[in-house]
């Protein structure tokens, strides 16, 4: 009967054990090689023999950040343009050959890149690498006045249904007029003015063509079911005759910081209000990034998200919000949405937002909310890397990398800027980024309601 509170005894009085180290996170990384033409083609290669797929991606480092003013759109133009058929490969037959292999594909300009992706059975890559060479090298030729004017006209099309004809469409067209200065080129939208569409010429749109759409401005990254040394055949003879030249040079302009806030009311074809809060942020990779990035998420990622557990799922005054850092090349944007539930009224609901923002600015996140917001971002860094190509996957993550950093393998570095952040940074990237002087403040009012009596602090 002495035998347990003697050994109970034993233990009480021996040290502690040791307490257990947290195993670090494991090292996300994706394998690659990398080589560059004569004509400065940057290639990557990442072998993948788990499924018969390839991801082919080309991303060019020119987007409408490239552009200056009266001469905006030409990048998304141009993503138009690029479809349009080459000298070998008349209009149509690339989409066939594609579809025939059993492959799909697409592209994208954005303010800071342009991007055309397949993904086709490994057997089809020697014929997709055909199709990407010929959109770059020999575009020119066939590019003539009747496809200029056919495709301004599906780009101001697409401008009337994405934008001018969709519920709060225009909003961040207003949101980056005010946001930025005129000659920043976030200023305004991808897709351009329909002004500066209609008076593009064919001398203008070659113009930017050759000084942007070469081999030396592109990164052609390749994943999947390859073998290195052939594909790097196939690479050589299909792109390695396209001519190259000097790297064009990018303009790098600073924003001018908002002297006070801006408050717009914008009037729209909506049955609900919508508040928008923006403010100028880092860009990609600069200091405060990462923490705006949580901070997004603690504030409206999931129903205990801060924002949403208080404005949705508690009070009920809101249908939905959202928080979140929009990082680009040359700077980013921090912007807040909510959607009002029918009778609340917006400055409610600012009211409460900036109560949010004050609190978390001056008390850090727990310890539980900054852990969730981390796994959250690395979680979905990990999903992110499940395709090999599209809009996103590995040939993408690989591509996109090198562009903004110069190194493809960039993601563990990336992902450490999370790890390493406290969640008194966070509250610092509040106070620092998320000032109310400093932003911009849109209402979208139904048009039937636009002329009513102004709210208190509300401008029109």
């Amino acid at each position: 009967m002495l035998a347990l509170p003697l050994a109970l005894a034993a233990l009480a009085a021996a040290p502690p054990p040791p307490a257990a180290v947290p195993p670090a996170p494991p090292v996300l990384s994706i394998p690659y090689q990398m080589f560059r033409l004569e004509n400065g083609l940057t290639v990557i290669l990442h072998v993948d023999h788990t499924a018969p797929i390839v991801g082919v991606h080309v991303q060019y480092d020119v987007g409408s950040k490239d552009e200056k003013p009266g001469r905006t759109g030409f990048a998304h133009l141009f993503e138009h343009l690029m479809f349009q058929g080459t000298q070998h490969l008349p209009k149509g037959l690339a989409d066939r050959l594609l579809d025939a292999a059993g492959g799909e594909g697409n592209g994208s300009t954005s303010d800071d890149t342009t991007v055309y992706w397949e993904q086709v059975p490994s057997n089809a890559l020697e014929q997709t690498l055909y199709v990407e060479a010929d959109r770059m090298g020999w575009l020119l030729p066939t590019l003539d006045q009747p496809k200029l004017d056919n495709q301004r006209e599906v780009v101001l099309n697409e401008r009337r249904q994405s934008y001018e004809m969709r519920p709060y469409g225009l909003a961040f067209e207003r949101i980056q007029a005010a946001l930025w200065n005129p000659e920043f080129p976030y200023h305004w939208l991808t897709i351009g003015s329909p002004a500066d569409v209609e008076a593009a010429n064919l001398a203008d749109v070659r113009e930017f063509f050759q000084r942007w759409y070469g081999p030396e401005n592109a990164v052609l990254a390749i994943a999947g079911d390859i073998d290195p040394d052939r594909t790097r055949a196939l690479v050589e003879k299909w792109f390695g005759g396209i001519p190259g030249k000097a790297k064009p040079l990018h303009a790098l302009p600073v924003p001018v910081p908002l002297a006070a806030e801006q408050r717009i009311t914008m009037e729209d074809r909506v049955q609900l209000p919508r508040l928008y809060l923006v403010w100028q942020s880092p860009g990609d990779f600069a200091p405060g990034d990462a923490e705006l990035d949580l901070l997004g998420t603690v504030l409206s990622d999931g129903k205990s998200a801060r924002l949403v557990k208080r404005l949705v799922m508690d009070e009920r005054i809101a249908q939905s919000v959202s928080a979140g850092q929009m990082s680009q090349a040359l700077a980013g944007m921090f912007v807040i949405t909510v959607n009002p539930k029918p009778g609340v009224s917006l400055e409610r609901l600012e009211r409460e937002v900036d109560e949010e923002l004050a609190r978390i600015a001056k008390e850090p996140p727990t310890a539980q909310e900054l852990e969730r917001a981390k796994n959250k971002i690395e979680a979905g860094a990990v999903f992110a890397l499940e395709p090999l190509g599209g809009f996103g996957g590995r040939a993408a993550s690989l591509a996109n990398y090198y562009l903004r950093t110069g190194d493809p393998g960039y993601l563990e570095k990336d992902l450490e800027r999370y790890r390493l952040a406290t969640a008194s940074d966070l509250s610092v990237a509040a106070r620092t980024f998320l000032r109310k002087d400093a932003r911009v403040a849109l209402t979208v009012v139904p048009r039937a309601a636009a002329a009513a009596p102004a709210q208190p602090g509300s401008a029109r």
